[in-house]
């Protein structure tokens, strides 16, 4: 089934993380650290499942971060069940976190082959975060 990208479903949902592993893999006494991250996280909403990702993370004092990841998400989209892996990207500032991601083309399995999209996730530090995913099936 081949659907025009304009023709996009728009997926809501939440991300609570249940595992947050950080681990440095090279500091420097001038410039960033950087930081290598396992995390589990659980799905709810339009999408639900769980996703397991590792963030390549550079960190800038105690309140700024950039960071870059993949994550497979195992579960469902809009009740349609599979697997998808997800690349992010993202910033922290302050107590805020926000990014981008969208689906690795070719990476769906289930009835989730052959899903595109895009989207976004937002959060405070400590709380879930609000994701939307804007999607079709190629």
């Amino acid at each position: 089934m081949t659907e025009n990208p304009a023709e996009r479903t728009h997926a809501t949902g939440r991300i609570d993380v249940k595992t947050y592993e950080p681990a440095s893999y090279d500091e420097s006494a001038e410039g960033p650290t950087l930081v290598r991250i396992h995390v589990v996280e659980a799905f709810s909403g339009d999408i639900s499942g769980e996703g397991v990702s590792e963030f390549l993370q550079t960190t800038s004092g105690e309140d700024e971060a950039s960071f870059v990841g993949v994550e497979r998400v195992t579960g469902s989209v809009d009740g349609r069940s599979g697997t998808f892996v997800l690349q992010d990207e993202g910033t922290l500032k302050g107590t805020s976190v926000s990014g981008t991601w969208f689906v690795v083309p070719g990476s769906g399995t289930g009835e989730l082959s052959g899903l595109r999209g895009d989207g976004g996730f937002s959060a405070e530090l400590g709380q879930g975060a609000e994701i939307s995913l804007d999607y079709w099936f190629e």
